[in-house]
């Protein structure tokens, strides 16, 4: 559902949202812990910082923070720059135009799981994710 890019982009949102809000967290670190290539992620990480989802902070101890509270920072926001999944609901068979209107074969039965799919990126927010990970674990 996501390309890749998002992907690497919300675990890396979340990795970071889950350390004190004080610490930075450096490029190799993260590329580390997600097993992800650090020149890929580098890319990825300056493009969110452009977006003002994260921070970044150069020589010792520099690295990426959250630019806003994880509370504040839906999904979408996240995702949007690589995919767009929160504008709106995509043509499950791709279609250019695909509304009530001018309906293709699969529009009646995708129509609620698309909208449900865009809301759960707009409704849901780093913290949700956090917060269910604690619970889990918790429980």
């Amino acid at each position: 559902m996501l390309s890749q890019t998002a992907q690497y982009a919300l675990r890396t949102v979340v990795l970071i949202a889950a350390r004190p809000p004080d610490q930075a967290v450096s490029v190799e670190e993260i590329a580390s812990e997600l097993g992800v290539p650090r020149n890929y992620l580098s890319k990825t990480l300056h493009q969110l910082a452009r977006a003002g989802v994260l921070r970044s902070t150069r020589g010792p101890g520099g690295g990426f923070r959250l630019a806003v509270p994880a509370a504040r920072l839906p999904l979408v926001r996240i995702i949007e720059r690589f995919d767009d999944i929160g504008t709106g609901r995509r043509c499950l068979l791709g279609q250019p135009q695909c509304s009530d209107r001018k309906a293709c074969r699969a529009h009646d039965r995708w129509k609620a799981a698309g909208e449900a799919i865009v809301a759960f990126f707009r409704d849901t927010t780093v913290a949700d994710l956090l917060d269910g990970h604690r619970s889990a674990v918790a429980g």
